[in-house]
């Protein structure tokens, strides 16, 4: 049995726990700040949301539930993609966002999309002066290949990447080594999605855990860069995930869930 690594380096930042939460879903209700407030006090070191998520609540939910923002807690959003890449609307999307979140700086902020009418340098171009002002500690790429990343890094450091990733969805699977060969965080999105089958239900059991657990402990196995960022709204379902990252699971079981998918 091999026992998961336990941390990751995100820039300059030790990140202990490497199960984050994803916010996709998150509202303005007294329900979904207490989750937030939750999560925090858990031990969840990354929250991950973004400038259109719920309209802008997701942003506004975790401002009013954080701010200010924990010590050593990466509060991560996104902005711009396809059809929305153009330095003014990133500019404003970051005020937005900013602004929404209750803060001066944000931790990470990612490049949602990169915007195929808009070069990615010009894109990444707005998101370096918020940088180099301070107002952004670290930038990331979402839905990206080894190529942009590359080019990417002719413009600013990039420190996290966030893919669609997953047991039963592994297109990424060369990004993901590259990430871990040159330093950088691999944030897999819908880590959960799709995942199933009777060997996984079989291996959770061997384990007492549940299969979405023995899916984030894969995740957590396959790379020492991983972040997953399962999302949920339930307490319960948050605590398990943060669970997962104590299954250690063995050669045998790794292997063969790798090769099932």
């Amino acid at each position: 049995m091999v026992r998961t690594i336990l941390s990751v380096k995100l820039g300059d930042i030790e990140v202990v726990t490497r199960i984050g939460l994803g916010t996709n879903r998150l509202t303005r209700t007294p329900e979904h700040v207490a989750l937030t407030k939750a999560a925090v006090a858990a031990g969840v070191q990354m929250i991950d949301t973004a400038h259109s998520y719920a309209g802008g609540q997701s942003e506004e939910t975790i401002g009013q539930a954080l701010s200010p923002i924990p010590d050593g807690r990466i509060l991560a959003t996104k902005g711009g993609g396809s059809g929305s890449g153009r330095p003014d609307v990133l500019r404003a999307e970051i005020e937005q966002s900013l602004s929404r979140l209750r803060t001066d700086a944000i931790v990470l902020y990612y490049l949602h999309r990169v915007d195929p009418q808009v070069p990615l340098e010009e894109s990444l171009g707005a998101i370096k002066e918020y940088r180099d002002r301070g107002k952004i500690r670290h930038v990331g790429l979402s839905q990206v290949d080894i190529a942009q990343i590359e080019r990417a890094r002719q413009v600013v450091p990039i420190a996290a990447v966030q893919n669609h990733y997953n047991l039963s969805e592994r297109k990424y699977d060369p990004v993901v080594d590259h990430c871990e060969r040159e330093g950088i965080v691999f944030v897999p999105f819908f880590p959960l999605r799709g995942v199933g089958g009777d060997l996984l239900a079989e291996i959770a059991t061997r384990h007492r855990a549940t299969p979405p657990q023995v899916a984030l402990a894969w995740l957590l196995r396959r790379s020492p860069a991983m972040l997953p960022i399962p999302g949920t709204l339930s307490p319960e379902h948050l605590r398990e995930n943060l669970a997962a990252a104590l299954i250690g699971l063995t050669d045998s079981e790794f292997e063969a869930l790798g090769s099932a998918a």
